[in-house]
């Protein structure tokens, strides 16, 4: 499996899924048709379907325009047909779809939006705006237990080696908050060393970034090692927590909603 990244919008990723064995190839989360059409084209790829995770527009508004150029059907969650543009085709939990030979599954992760999902190929996730590299999506449409089953009891579950591809160039901001509730982890404080190189000299432009810019894609092990809101039981989130709640339960949910509502302020 090939992915292209695809920088759209200001900071969005759109995914091009490619299996290299078929030529085949499947669009994922596209706002802009352009930025696709130009790197199908290039690749001289045959896009087959366009997938979306969720139905907020700068993640599907160019649904209906790749499907009408390449005759490909929309696929979301099947409670998304009347919010996802272009939709054509419903999924649920445990559905499974191709990609040429590839196979991903589907999982149900509602929190950000009521009909979320995530793409599962055996090496790799498209989850959208639910997790992101050191944080996770605001609660548009959920709550903090939807989100920490969403994080912790479904996508962290993945093996630590899946690589993570998600919605947006967050990965910077996203540390920093995390370090101001986790100070001391050391891993969080590499991982924003090698961000800060990598964001050291970035394209004016979103659209012309290249890839030694990006900061995508993490993996699940790097998730639970930097990322707050998929590290609930850590000492130090708990007492950060502690210092603005002094009576909060330590349970998972209460600190995963209160660090989303500090996130939210950051």
């Amino acid at each position: 499996m090939r992915v292209e990244r695809i920088p759209t919008l200001g900071d969005n990723y759109t995914y091009l899924i490619i299996d290299e064995a078929t030529n085949e190839a499947a669009a994922v989360d596209a706002p802009e048709a352009g930025p696709v059409v130009a790197r199908v084209d290039a690749l001289g790829v045959n896009l087959t379907k366009v997938l979306s995770t969720h139905h907020h527009w700068d993640h599907s508004a160019a649904n209906p325009e790749l499907a009408q150029r390449y005759q490909a059907p929309v696929f979301g969650h099947a409670s998304d047909a009347e919010r996802i543009p272009g939709f054509t085709n419903g999924l649920e939990e445990g559905d499974r779809i191709k990609v040429g030979q590839l196979e991903a599954e589907v999982i149900f992760i509602p929190a950000h939006t009521r009909g979320h999902i995530a793409y599962v190929f055996p090496d790799a996730v498209f989850c959208g705006d639910t997790l992101f590299a050191a944080g996770c999506g605001r609660l548009f449409e959920g709550n903090p237990k939807m989100m920490h089953e969403a994080l912790n009891l479904k996508l962290g579950r993945l093996p630590d080696e899946t690589r993570v591809y998600c919605g947006h160039e967050y990965t910077e901001s996203n540390l920093r908050f995390a370090l101001s509730v986790e100070p001391n982890n050391a891993a969080t404080q590499k991982k924003m060393e090698w961000v800060r190189a990598r964001r050291a000299k970035v394209a004016s432009d979103w659209h012309d970034a290249t890839e030694a810019e990006f900061s995508i894609p993490s993996t699940i092990g790097e998730e639970k090692a930097t990322n707050p809101f998929m590290r609930l039981d850590s000492p130090e989130i708990i007492e950060s927590v502690r210092k603005a709640h002094p009576a909060s339960d330590p349970d998972p949910v209460t600190i995963l909603g209160h660090i989303r509502a500090m996130k939210d302020s950051f």
